[in-house]
C-alpha cells in the first residue's frame, strides 16, 4: 500500500525499508468510534486540550483513529465549553471527527448514569446555542418522545446533524414519529431504551423492537462482554446485519485505569469494577473501560460473527454513520487510517493519516 499526503495513493506489494512487513497479520481499516467520553481518567467534559490528547492517544491503542467525543447531560453552558474547545483544535489534532451530544434532551426514567438535575426538554434558546456549533457537532442522542424533540429533530436535520434516539422511553409510535422526521440511529442498543410492554389490554413494542424492525436505523452496540449478552448481540446481529450496526465503546475516563479505581463521570463518584465503569454505589453502568479491539474480540470470539464482519462494523459502519466517504475503507483516495493485527487480535500498530501513532512494546 503506497501513501502519499496521508492518503492511500495505490494498494499494491512494496519491498522497500518503509514497507510494512505484515508477517501474518491482519491489516483493517482504523476502526472509528462514535462515542466515546474518555480514558485514562480524562473525561471530554473537561474541555481541554490536554484531555482530548489523552484520550486519542489511549484509545489509539485499541486501533481507534477517528472518534466523536461525546459530552453528557450537563447544563447548556458546560456543553458549550466543550463544543467551543473541540472547535479549537480541530484543525490540530485530526482524530477528533467531531462531537456527539448526548443529552440534555434525554428521558428521565431512561437516564442511567446521567444526571437527573440538568435533564430537559428541547428549547430554542438551548438549541440555538448549541447550533452555534453545528460545525463541530456530528451526532446528537435525545428522546423523540420529548415535547419539542421532532421540531429539534428538524433543526439538527437541516444542519446535517446524524440524530440519535436514546435514554428514551419511547412507544412504537413515538419512535416511528421521530424517524419520520429523520432519526436513523440509535444509541447503545439495549441500554437506555424503552421495550415490550403492556399498553391497557395489548403490547406494544418500544424503541429497541422499531429500530430492530427497521431497516433504515442503524444500531450503536457496546459490544464489550457486560452491557450486552452474547444471546442479545446474537439477535442483534441477526436482525441488523453486518451492515446496520456501529461499535461503540461508551468509554468513560475509567477505561484504562486498573481494578477498583475511582473516576469522575462530570461529577458523579464512578469505579472501575469487573472490567466494566460503574456509579460508585454499583447502583447503574456508567459507561465501559474497554477500547474497540476489545469489543472487536467479544464478538469474534464470543459470538462467533466473522472477523471481516466484525472489523466493518468497527470501521466502515461508523464511518458510513459519520458520513465519511474517505474513512473506514483501504482503498486508493481513502485517507491512510488503518491498524495491524495480530492472529489473536492484539493491535500491533495504529496508523493515522499515514503517520504511525501507535506500536505493541
Amino acid at each position: 500500500m503506497a501513501v502519499e499526503d496521508g492518503k492511500i495513493a495505490a494498494i499494491r506489494q512494496r519491498s522497500d525499508a518503509e514497507a510494512i512487513n505484515l508477517d501474518g497479520h491482519y491489516l483493517a481499516p482504523g476502526f472509528v468510534d462514535l462515542h466515546i467520553h474518555g480514558g485514562l481518567g480524562r473525561d471530554t467534559m473537561e474541555a481541554s486540550p490536554e484531555a482530548f490528547q489523552t484520550i486519542c492517544t489511549y484509545h489509539a491503542t485499541g486501533g481507534t483513529t477517528s472518534l466523536l467525543l461525546t459530552t453528557v447531560t450537563a447544563p447548556i453552558p458546560e456543553i458549550v465549553s466543550v463544543l467551543r474547545a473541540v472547535r479549537a483544535v480541530a484543525s490540530a489534532n485530526k482524530r477528533i471527527a467531531g462531537v456527539h451530544v448526548e443529552g440534555p434532551f434525554i428521558s428521565r426514567a431512561r437516564r442511567g448514569a446521567q444526571r437527573e438535575q440538568f435533564i430537559r426538554d428541547p428549547d430554542r434558546e438551548s438549541v440555538d446555542q448549541l447550533l452555534e456549533f453545528a460545525n463541530v457537532i456530528k451526532r446528537v442522542t435525545l428522546a423523540p418522545e420529548l415535547p419539542g424533540a421532532l421540531e429539534l429533530i428538524d433543526r439538527l436535520r437541516e444542519r446535517n446533524i446524524a440524530i440519535s434516539g436514546g435514554h428514551s422511553d419511547a412507544s412504537d409510535e413515538e419512535g416511528r414519529a421521530g424517524f419520520d422526521h429523520g432519526m436513523r440511529h440509535v444509541t447503545h442498543t439495549f441500554n437506555g431504551m424503552s421495550s415490550a410492554r403492556r399498553k391497557g389490554l395489548y403490547r406494544e413494542a418500544g424503541l429497541l423492537e422499531f429500530a430492530l424492525s427497521e431497516p433504515e436505523i442503524m444500531c450503536e452496540l457496546i459490544a464489550d462482554g457486560h452491557h450486552v449478552s452474547r444471546t442479545l448481540m446474537k439477535m442483534l446481529y441477526r436482525a441488523k446485519g453486518r451492515s446496520a450496526i456501529c461499535l461503540v465503546t461508551d468509554a468513560t475516563a475509567g477505561a484504562g485505569l486498573s481494578e477498583g479505581a475511582l473516576f469522575s463521570l462530570s461529577g458523579l463518584d464512578c469505579v472501575v469494577g469487573g472490567g466494566v465503569c460503574l456509579l460508585a454505589d454499583r447502583s447503574a453502568l456508567a459507561g465501559s473501560a474497554s477500547r474497540m479491539i476489545d469489543l472487536v474480540r467479544v464478538l469474534v470470539n464470543d459470538a462467533k460473527i466473522p472477523l471481516h464482519e466484525v472489523v466493518a462494523m468497527a470501521s466502515t459502519n461508523p464511518a458510513r454513520a459519520l458520513g465519511s466517504s474517505t474513512k473506514g475503507k483501504l482503498e486508493a483516495g481513502a485517507d491512510a487510517d488503518f491498524v495491524v493485527l495480530s492472529p489473536d487480535l492484539e493491535v500491533m500498530q495504529t496508523f493515522a493519516a499515514g503517520e504511525e501513532i501507535y506500536r505493541l512494546g
